[in-house]
């Protein structure tokens, strides 16, 4: 880190929230000071996620007074997690915070958790326990959430979505996001290695605006749990899963044809008339169909893999490593996707 630059960069994606954006920024200046005081120099980047109303105005305002405030503004709405992916692109610090703009995140608890991660962490996820939030329409189902995420990653964080967490810069090279995945972002940095803890931080209730999430969230996140499974464990070997639903379908394919033969000579059951002639004929060929798609996503996965020279490994130190040794690691500055590079 040069003379100069900032250690910690936090980072707030905003949308449609010219209401709180006062409140947000003298938040902000008390944090700066808390946090330059205790030693770390701090930027703070606000990511306008294509807001239609006074958002953008207000942050100019607030940014030509404060050499540190970094304002973005993307062309549209391309949503949380490319916002996010911006911020974390432009960011210049070591550690990379990222929060709420709507205030229920306090920005007086990013001291909290850079202490937690001097203590060693690469990770440290906020944890709003006492969330004032609608306990139906947002607790409820967020709780649901939080525990299938928990069972299905291997990962016990009890709040998945809390956007208040604090990272490793290292951390987040590692990891593309891609539509709503910001949220795991700490089952990412597992699969890579890091060190996790959790903090329990504060939640207010929103008193300006109105939440951009409902009821469908849930679903949404059930969807992307599926798609973080798989990636987790069958992203370099996609045989095992296609292969072994295929194998088991077709399994049965054989079994019912077996029963219905018996059938036949057993009982004089003709085998134009028992439907398990026609399960048996349907298990089997979706069955090949299934192991067919698994070596095609074989050949799939070693393209991506190879085409980009991406190694199936991460290295996470060395010693004495000779000098003329090349580096191997396929750490790469995150690619915050092409929806936010053109909107820069």
């Amino acid at each position: 880190m040069a003379v100069g630059d900032p250690r910690v960069s936090i980072v707030v994606p905003a949308r449609d929230e010219a209401r709180n954006i006062e409140r947000l920024i003298e938040a902000l200046d008390r944090a700066k000071v808390e946090l330059e005081a205790a030693g770390y120099p701090t930027e703070t980047l606000i990511v306008d996620d294509g807001s239609q109303d006074d958002t953008w105005l207000h942050l100019r305002a607030a940014a030509a007074s404060r050499p540190w405030l970094w304002a973005i503004r993307l062309r549209r709405g391309f949503g949380q997690t490319a916002a996010l992916a911006a911020g974390f692109e432009h960011a210049r610090g070591e550690l990379i915070v990222p929060l709420d703009a709507d205030l229920q995140n306090d920005p007086a608890d990013v001291l909290l958790l850079l202490r937690r991660l001097e203590e060693g962490y690469d990770v440290v996820s906020g944890w709003r326990r006492h969330r004032r939030d609608r306990s139906l329409t947002r607790r409820l189902p967020s709780r649901v959430a939080n525990w299938l995420l928990a069972v299905f990653s291997g990962l016990p964080l009890h709040d998945f979505g809390c956007t208040l967490k604090a990272y490793r810069r290292q951390v987040l090279e590692a990891v593309r996001l891609y539509g709503e995945m910001h949220r795991f972002i700490p089952i990412y940095a597992k699969w890579a290695g890091a060190r996790i803890a959790e903090q329990e931080v504060q939640h207010h209730p929103r008193v300006a605006g109105r939440s951009k999430y409902g009821l469908d969230r849930t679903f949404k996140v059930l969807l992307d749990l599926a798609t973080v499974k798989f990636l987790g464990d069958y992203s370099t070997k996609p045989i095992y899963l296609f292969g072994g639903a295929g194998a088991l379908l077709c399994l049965g394919g054989i079994g019912c044809g077996a029963l219905a033969l018996i059938e036949k000579y057993a009982y004089g059951i003709w085998a134009h008339r028992n439907p398990l002639l026609l399960l048996a004929v349907m298990l089997f060929v979706v069955g090949m169909q299934l192991i067919g798609m698994g070596l095609i996503a074989e050949l799939l996965v070693r393209t991506y893999h190879e085409s980009q020279h991406k190694p199936t490994y991460l290295v996470a130190e060395e010693v004495n490593r000779p000098c003329a040794a090349s580096p191997v690691s396929s750490l790469q500055p995150a690619d915050a996707s092409t929806s936010t590079r053109s909107a820069r």
